[in-house]
């Protein structure tokens, strides 16, 4: 892994995180723990409406603590009940935590190569539907990180899971004094929220 991002894993504070927010983790902890234990892959799909911001961040942390973890067979995508384009400000926030980000197709909805560590297959970040064919079709955990995708999709064609993990949308501060801080504190929210969910993995 590169020595920036675990530097900036080493900084997070799990200890902070509330009980009340534990038990909201606690299902996507258990779907974990079910598959490591019956050596089956985890295929881990985030789901927010426009696959811009929160979707990606997420999908982007939870490989790496995979990783982090030494975990393998875990595969981290992401998807929207729409799609549109991985939001910029979402690249500059994980470059400013370590990762080596290229873009890689340069178009309406560009196409990034998002990488943690110099030897691993790079994640592929670019806004995609969440049955896409990039996505996986079944056997897998969908993972709500919005409240608006959480209400439109009460049901996630192929999910063998469907949980709920909402993050407030940093969208709210687009073009404000406070943008970077508030993407910046969103993504260290959700890193340290996974860091935990994937430390309690046995």
């Amino acid at each position: 892994m590169f020595s920036e991002i675990d530097m900036s894993i080493k900084a997070l504070k799990p200890e902070t995180i509330s009980e009340e927010r534990k038990a909201v983790l606690q299902p996507l902890t258990d779907f974990i723990q079910l598959k490591v234990s019956k050596n089956q892959a985890v295929n881990i799909n985030f789901i927010c409406t426009h696959n811009s911001r929160r979707s990606h961040l997420s999908q982007v942390w939870a490989q790496t603590m995979a990783y982090h973890f030494h975990l393998k067979n875990v595969f981290c995508y992401s998807g929207g009940t729409e799609s549109t384009a991985l939001f910029p400000v979402v690249t500059e926030t994980l470059r400013n935590s370590g990762f080596q980000i290229k873009m890689i197709s340069k178009n309406e909805n560009p196409i990034y190569s998002i990488k943690f560590s110099e030897n691993d297959h790079p994640i592929i970040g670019f806004s995609k539907k969440l049955d896409d064919d990039f996505n996986p079709k079944s056997e897998f955990a969908a993972v709500m990180t919005c409240d608006s995708a959480n209400e439109a999709c009460p049901f996630v064609p192929g999910a063998e899971k469907r949980i709920a993990i909402t993050f407030e949308d940093p969208k709210i501060f687009d073009n404000t004094p406070q943008q970077a801080a508030k993407y910046q504190e969103r993504s260290l929210q959700i890193a340290t929220e996974l860091l935990y969910v994937f430390s309690q993995i046995k």
